[in-house]
């Protein structure tokens, strides 16, 4: 092994919903390791978005509108992109919502949405590139599982149900394609500060830590939220040629959380 094997020259990556936070760190780790970037968003507007930052971050990638829960999209997207960038490499089933709602308060529509995009749509996208991963000879999927694949927590019901499913998922492919050269891998984040985390992590009239913000430093061994970049690495790492016998693992980039009892009272 040397250093080039964790270029990914020549790669296409298409990374859901990357218009920004997690998914564009990831991308941009991929564009810094030599892959060509493509991805996708629900709205026109958020893909704009996402274009204009990539372009910003000297990054040309390919934006294209899809619901990733809609399986004709799914599949006229993947379609799209071998015709106009190539067939995809690498796969980054990055989308994905959170409802922090009582289980007994949430509704079985609020439910299922929370399932649809978090563990379906990796389905979804996953089955629409694997024929042509298998046709090529070699694919790279990655699913952005969690900590909630391992853990519960109050008001996460969904997706906790999700991320655990997702998890499973991940060794499933594994043990369905791992002859076909494809290495289906899992990352699961930490808390990562992200603008979707940020009402977490929002100072007190008095200047202190948000309660929660205060409980994730106590139970984190690196005492900080992790930041998008933090995932990086591991990103290129897992879809890179020196992960190729790495395969069903989900690689938990979370600061030591899942490691550590907690300080004693």
């Amino acid at each position: 092994m040397n250093m080039q094997d964790f270029r990914l020259d020549g790669k296409v990556a298409l990374v859901t919903g990357a218009s920004y936070g997690i998914g564009f760190a990831i991308a941009s780790g991929f564009a810094a390791a030599g892959a060509t970037i493509v991805f996708n968003d629900i709205k026109q507007e958020l893909v704009d978005k996402g274009l204009a930052a990539y372009k910003e971050a000297g990054i040309e990638a390919h934006g294209y509108v899809c619901d990733v829960t809609n399986e004709e999209q799914v599949n006229n997207l993947v379609a799209t992109i071998e015709k106009e960038v190539g067939v995809i490499d690498i796969l980054v089933n990055n989308a994905g919502i959170i409802k922090r709602i009582p289980m007994c308060d949430m509704s079985a529509d609020e439910f299922r949405q929370v399932i649809d995009v978090d563990l379906n749509a990796p389905f979804i996208v996953s089955k629409a590139v694997i024929p042509s991963m298998i046709k090529k000879g070699h694919g790279k999927i990655i699913n952005i599982c969690s900590m909630m694949s391992e853990l519960g927590r109050e008001t996460v019901s969904a997706y906790a149900a999700a991320k655990g499913g997702l998890k499973m998922l991940t060794r499933n492919i594994c043990s369905e394609y791992g002859e076909q050269n494809i290495q289906c891998n899992g990352i699961g984040p930490g808390y990562i500060a992200t603008p979707q985390t940020a009402p977490l992590r929002e100072k007190q009239a008095d200047g202190s830590r948000h309660p929660f913000d205060q409980f994730i430093i106590a139970k984190t061994p690196a005492a900080r939220w992790g930041t998008p970049e933090d995932l990086m690495g591991p990103a290129i790492f897992l879809a890179s040629d020196a992960s190729n016998f790495v395969n069903g693992h989900v690689l938990y980039v979370d600061g030591g959380i899942l490691a550590y009892i907690g300080k004693q009272p």
